[in-house]
């Protein structure tokens, strides 16, 4: 018999708490939704719940080790679906996910870790089918309004002059706020992997490595690089520096549902920076900035001075304040294959910063989404990607409730 729900799985840490104050304040603890609060520290467990305080008081509270197979046997039997926030997930995720796996549990997590999650999918994609377990990485800033905006942009495509988009170029317009440490810490993990493993280099250079296997190749070729002159949106633009995640995500998600986007079908994403003299030299100091970024993680010393001085320590983030005055706005151009007349815009936008604020919605309404919606999911057992696995659903939720908005333009 399932007594939980939903188990936050690292209810400790900064982002583990935001999810669970969201639950909280969006469904209860005695309504419908049976959720609990889980990690291996239960001192900090109780303090979280009384942190959280009033109905609080009655949160469940699960113990186990994400390294300790056997104390995640305890639990998983009788819960629905884990809510992971515990990063780097190539460090503390494995074998929570191989016991989700084995109990039939559906997983969601925050994972952007493309080599991890390769690796996750080559391994236990057999057994989840089998178990009939949901796995869905990816259910943040990254991937989420890349791969339900693409989705939404395509299914309207289809619906108005019946095919999809032959190619979708996402922009980044507008962001207050930053990226999570988890995410930062999370991208030194696999840039420091990918120096000794080569499977994982070659997961980080493939444009196609989450596609399933026998399908990793097509037309796209690497992520934007340099400064790039959008002649759709006529903009300056600067590479973004998740669309290397973001990008594998949506190109899993056509292939997970047989090609709906097409055999042949682009994707790429960008940050607009303006027009003119002045758009050029800020998509250049943009870039610059990344590179130098990029460059300064591939050295022990200047990579230990980045986690100290510039991400976010373990239990830290942004005040409720900034986390309420932050957002983001993107927008999706959807190309038709034969008439530029046709192309469609969309818009995807949050009430939140991306990192932290919008991110905890994301993923908790992702878990309400694999707990409750189950019957209107028309998937099995395996690894998903948040657009094949709850799609419209999902995005119908975040409408409803996260403060997202996901709309057609033009």
């Amino acid at each position: 018999m399932t007594c939980s729900d939903i188990v936050v799985w690292g209810a400790t840490g900064f982002t583990g708490r935001l999810v669970a104050e969201y639950l909280l304040d969006r469904y209860g603890v005695d309504g419908d939704l049976r959720w609990a609060i889980g990690g291996r520290n239960p001192a900090k467990l109780k303090q979280i719940r009384a942190e959280l305080g009033g109905a609080a008081e009655s949160l469940p509270i699960l113990i186990g080790d994400s390294n300790d197979p056997a104390s995640l046997d305890k639990f998983l039997p009788n819960t629905a679906v884990v809510c992971s926030t515990v990063g780097p997930f190539a460090q503390y995720g494995t074998e929570l996910v191989a016991a989700c796996v084995r109990h039939g549990t559906h997983y969601c997590d925050l994972s952007g870790e493309v080599h991890w999650m390769q690796r996750m999918i080559d391994t236990y994609q057999r057994q989840a089918q089998e178990s009939d377990a949901r796995i869905v990485h990816a259910c943040g800033f990254d991937s989420i309004p890349s791969d339900l905006g693409c989705l939404l942009i395509n299914q309207v495509m289809r619906e108005r002059h019946g095919q999809p988009c032959h190619e979708v170029k996402l922009r980044v317009r507008k962001m207050k706020g930053t990226f999570s440490g988890g995410t930062f810490a999370s991208m030194l993990n696999a840039l420091e992997e990918a120096k000794h493993d080569p499977v994982a280099r070659r997961a980080l250079g493939n444009p196609y490595a989450l596609n399933p296997e026998g399908a990793r190749s097509g037309p796209d070729g690497p992520d934007q690089q340099v400064p790039a002159w959008d002649v759709d949106i006529r903009t300056w633009t600067a590479p973004f520096v998740m669309a290397s995640i973001n990008t594998r995500v949506v190109r899993r998600s056509n292939a997970l549902m047989n090609n709906a986007y097409g055999s042949h079908f682009r994707y790429s994403e960008a940050v607009t920076m303006g027009t003119g003299p002045l758009g050029l030299a800020k998509a250049t100091a943009l870039t610059a900035a990344l590179g130098g970024f990029l460059l300064s993680t591939s050295f022990r010393p200047s990579r230990a001075l980045l986690n100290k001085w510039l991400f976010p320590q373990p239990g830290e983030g942004p005040s409720r304040e900034q986390r309420e005055q932050g957002y983001f706005e993107i927008i999706l151009i959807g190309k038709h294959p034969e008439d530029a007349s046709l192309d469609l815009r969309a818009k995807v936008t949050a009430d939140r910063d991306p990192g932290y604020g919008a991110t905890c919605k994301m993923l908790g309404e992702s878990a309400v989404c694999l707990a409750k919606d189950t019957d209107a999911l028309n998937v099995g057992g395996g690894f998903w990607t948040p657009a094949s696995s709850m799609g419209t659903q999902l995005i119908e939720r975040l409408k409803a409730n996260a403060g997202m908005t996901f709309e057609l333009t033009e």
